[in-house]
């Protein structure tokens, strides 16, 4: 069973900046290693839907995003340290949500369906 560790999440004024991490256990049942999966993040606001943000390829190369953070979000991942980043700038309210991050089967893919393993969440407040 693979484990998705969150952190980074907290409080912080619109236009500020945070990075989430998330760390991942090394293998899967199957015996494959955490650099051999895409990775996504996602986000839950009260009331609404999983959303997707970002993914990312298992080598790092490629990467997308929510057309809602693209150019403030960025996606990076350390396959050495087993850890999926999020790096978010200029935040707005609206980006106030539980983070997920999320190992995925197949890329390029938005559907949570298509993630088999997600992290508990980290908690992003944005105040106005």
């Amino acid at each position: 069973q693979v484990q998705l560790v969150e952190s980074g999440g907290g409080l912080v004024q619109a236009g500020g900046s945070l990075r989430l991490s998330c760390a991942a256990s090394r293998r899967t049942a199957s015996g494959r290693t955490f650099s051999s999966y895409p990775m996504g993040w996602f986000r839950q606001a009260p009331g609404k839907e999983r959303e997707f943000v970002a993914a990312i390829t298992p080598s790092g190369v490629t990467t997308n995003y929510a057309d809602t953070v693209k150019g403030r979000f960025t996606i990076g991942r350390d396959n050495a340290k087993n850890t999926v980043y999020l790096q978010m700038n200029s935040l707005k309210p609206e980006a106030t949500a539980v983070y997920y991050c999320a190992l995925g089967t197949v890329y390029p893919t938005t559907t949570p369906g298509k993630y088999a393993y997600w992290g508990q969440g980290t908690q992003v407040t944005v105040s106005s």
